[in-house]
């Protein structure tokens, strides 16, 4: 084995509702769900549900009783939660592996060519260990010396996936693997795993991608590490071609820095319908606020906005409606008033009445660094005023950091919210509010 170039794939298992159970001990080896907007329907699961064949996707009502008979605790989603749990969980592998990329809300990809005495497996259990204990979520790490195969160890090494690996060595727990972290480094065990691995479970191929491959014989990973890697690149593009030579363990991918996103969008379905313009504008002006905060976040600002409103498609005996409108705003800007004033007058623009409102979005568009904003030279613009606005935000986002969110508000946003999505069995934000956080008695 090599450790020339070496890749480990953490992955938090049921990211979602393990966030839930870190403050629910008593929720320990119980099933729990997480639920849409609305609670429409299941979008996580916990070991204990997905044993219970509650599919991903269905809808909560059509197993309310079913979930009640097998005492499964449904939650709201808390992406407030989840989103700082997943933080704490990326700056502690920061800590014991400087060199990751985040790939995703409970994945990252860690750099492990250079780690003392060259025991990647003990490494990686350390790491795991370590999660657990400071966090309190549990993951899953996949060794290899591409990304590609990393990210295919990781399946391997859930629950899941290990019954994969019996039928090949009796002891491969001893000589690749602890738990829940498998090395896929061994090139002979590796050419047995490729062959028994689909090709749609490869990441970066899609179902499209497979039936094309499938039409040239080309069924398995094993078949495709095998392959022609010109033809393959004919068919997928230069895409294709780097995960032939990824699952040869030859590493095309790099570790890559988060590119800032190029739009941010901000939308909810609503909780009841909504018919009057004003809550219209509440909604929008809340969305806004939303991407604001994730504007500010990536040091970016917006040059245009792009604002929604729909009716329910699915309420085919009720009159249906549909609109959007982008503006431009006349200098690129990240203020949250200015982005909430071109939201009102979106609205007002494309507002109907008589209809029955169930979806608003907002989305950000054209976003460029902050450092790099270009003047417009022909606008007049009062730079005290604009510094004025900026102190006063700032005040504003360090308030609500400190005390949670929307401690302060623009009046814009309403306090009522009768239109707010429904979130009946969300939990506190435990690590974010102030007034949320658990207490022992």
């Amino acid at each position: 084995m090599s450790n020339e170039k070496n890749f480990a794939l953490v992955d938090c298992n049921n990211f979602y509702a393990s966030c839930e159970k870190i403050f629910q001990p008593n929720l320990n080896d119980k099933p729990v769900v997480i639920l849409s907007n609305n609670d429409g329907c299941i979008i996580a699961r916990s070991n204990e549900a997905k044993d219970l064949k509650i599919p991903m996707g269905a809808p909560y009502h059509q197993y309310r009783r079913m979930m009640e008979q097998n005492h499964v605790k449904a939650f709201s989603s808390n992406y407030t939660l989840y989103g700082d749990i997943s933080s704490r969980v990326m700056q502690s592998l920061a800590m014991m592996a400087p060199n990751m990329e985040v790939y995703s809300i409970d994945e990252a990809f860690l750099r492990i060519t250079e780690i003392e005495n060259g025991d990647l497996i003990k490494f990686c259990a350390d790491v795991r260990n370590n999660i657990q204990r400071w966090i309190g979520i549990p993951t899953s790490i996949g060794i290899a010396p591409t990304k590609t195969l990393a990210k295919m160890a990781n399946t391997i090494a859930k629950k899941q996936g290990r019954k994969l690996i019996k039928k090949f060595s009796d002891n491969y727990n001893f000589a690749c693997a602890k738990d829940h972290v498998f090395d896929l480094r061994d090139e002979q065990l590796r050419k047995k795993i490729l062959e028994e691995f689909d090709l749609k479970d490869i990441w970066g191929i899609s179902q499209a991608s497979s039936s094309k491959l499938n039409r040239i014989g080309i069924y398995t990973a094993l078949d495709l590490c095998n392959s022609n890697s010109r033809q393959v690149r004919s068919i997928l593009g230069v895409v294709g071609e780097r995960i032939v030579y990824e699952l040869r363990g030859i590493s095309c991918l790099g570790l890559q820095d988060i590119s800032p996103r190029k739009s941010i969008m901000s939308s909810r379905s609503f909780g009841r319908k909504v018919t009057k313009k004003e809550e219209l504008i509440e909604a929008i002006s809340s969305y806004a606020t939303r991407a604001h905060e994730k504007l500010k976040h990536q040091k970016s600002i917006a040059q245009a906005i792009h604002v929604y409103i729909r009716t329910n498609h699915f309420s085919i005996n009720e009159a249906q409606y549909q609109n959007g409108i982008t503006k431009s705003f006349a200098r690129a800007t990240d203020s949250l008033s200015e982005i909430i004033k071109m939201a009102r007058e979106a609205i007002n623009d494309i507002y109907q009445p008589d209809f029955n409102y169930k979806k608003a979005g907002i989305i950000l568009l054209d976003l460029v660094p902050r450092n790099q904003v270009q003047e417009n030279l022909l606008i007049l613009d009062d730079a005290k005023k604009r510094e004025k606005i900026e102190k006063l935000e700032n005040a504003m986002s360090l308030v609500n950091q400190n005390l949670g969110r929307n401690t302060i508000f623009y009046a814009a946003l309403g306090t009522k919210k009768n239109w707010a999505m429904q979130s009946n069995n969300r939990s506190p934000s435990y690590t974010t509010n102030i007034k949320e956080i658990p207490y022992v008695s």
